[in-house]
């Protein structure tokens, strides 16, 4: 059995780094030595991780060490063999040994409740920007008895998931973490652990998930209305003579038999005539959304202001979707045609989470993983 891990290895907690940005600063090794080894002692081992979407574990991968109930119960048996030693105590022997095996055979049992699982990450569905990443991770089981108390976890969070494995079974337990930043980025590494059955050990494994998530831009909170929409591109001299004539775009005069609530009062009191909306007029027009309609200043120079006008386009493409509304997005030189529906809703989260990052996202997967499947994002963003 290997005990050659850290106890427990540090690392910020539920925070995903970007492909291609350095990892996390270290801390200073003058005001936190000990926080400086042991982050660099972490960092150390989870480089020489393999990534994989996958993991078979075996008795190099599994890494055990006493527990403090363990310590404690390891000290207490030392009292009693030399009480035992001193008094003669038959009896003293016969508990300090019994005591002992169990807790030996209690040892073997942790240990083989995490060696020979499999450990299998399931395509992680989008999700935003500071907000809660859900991944489903599924453990299976080729031995013929049950796997009691496993629990998974974020390596470094405090939130764990707790469940037993069937035999010759499987079973998927979820687990999350809060990404900092939008784009395809690396899933953090996943612990998975048991004391099962005394807790006088611990036994756990390190995870490096080969999948990477992609992030959509943050939802602005409280964002102001959608755009006004443009006529469409064979509409847009006919909206000219209507404007010329003095007609208003989107009404027309009152037709006998059109419902009260057609009409547009505020017109008949200014024109003293009867108008009503054109249903007909207003499906000519479509609302286009880019960087300059957002109104932030300097947004296609990058840095926040840009990251505020993604945050603002995403609210718009939901509230867009929500109500239905046929839209369309600029970035760029990207061009996504005016559309509506969970595909067109997803295609432009899809352009924004990666805006900037010099990759093509036409017909880009939403998440991939070591096989290169298709994250299922059915959901996402709902």
């Amino acid at each position: 059995m290997n005990a050659s891990w850290p106890a427990n290895p540090q690392r910020q907690p539920g925070s995903a780094q970007p492909s291609r940005a350095a990892a996390a600063p270290l801390p200073s090794p003058l005001r936190h030595p000990w926080r400086h080894l042991r982050a660099r002692w972490a960092r150390f081992w989870i480089e020489r991780l393999t990534p994989r979407d996958s993991l078979l574990l075996t008795q190099r991968t599994v890494y055990i060490l006493p527990t403090a109930a363990g310590w404690m119960l390891g000290a207490t048996l030392l009292v009693l063999l030399v009480a035992s030693i001193n008094y003669q105590l038959n009896l003293g022997y016969v508990l300090t040994f019994l005591v002992a095996g169990s807790a030996l055979v209690g040892m073997h049992l942790s240990h083989g409740t995490l060696r020979g699982l499999l450990l299998q990450m399931e395509p992680p569905a989008p999700a935003h920007a500071d907000a809660a990443a859900v991944l489903q991770v599924r453990l299976g089981s080729s031995a013929r008895r049950v796997r009691y108390g496993i629990g998974v976890a974020m390596l470094g969070g405090g939130h764990w998931a707790w469940s037993d494995v069937p035999a010759q079974g499987s079973t998927t337990v979820q687990v999350s973490f809060r990404p900092e930043r939008r784009g395809l980025q690396p899933i953090p590494p996943i612990t998975a652990e048991t004391r099962f059955p005394l807790g006088t050990f611990r036994v756990w494994t390190v995870w490096r998930p080969a999948a990477r998530l992609l992030v959509y831009p943050a939802i602005e909170a409280n964002p102001p209305p959608l755009p006004p929409a443009e006529p469409r591109e064979g509409q847009r001299q006919a909206a000219a003579r209507s404007a010329a004539s003095g007609e208003f775009d989107g009404v027309r005069a009152y037709r006998r038999g059109d419902p009260l609530k057609l009409i547009v009062w505020k017109k008949v009191a200014k024109a003293d005539q009867l108008v009503s909306r054109d249903a007909e007029q207003a499906q000519q027009s479509e609302l286009w959304l880019d960087l300059a309609s957002t109104g932030v200043a300097g947004a296609t120079r990058g840095g926040a202001a840009m990251e505020l006008a993604l945050s603002r386009l995403c609210a718009w493409v939901l509230a867009a979707d929500r109500l239905a509304l046929s839209y369309g997005l600029r970035l760029g030189s990207l061009v996504i045609p005016a559309g509506n529906g969970d595909a067109h809703r997803r295609r432009c989260l899809e352009a924004l989470a990666r805006h900037g990052d010099g990759e093509s996202t036409a017909g880009a997967p939403t998440a991939t993983g070591s096989t290169g499947s298709t994250a299922r994002s059915g959901k996402a963003a709902a």
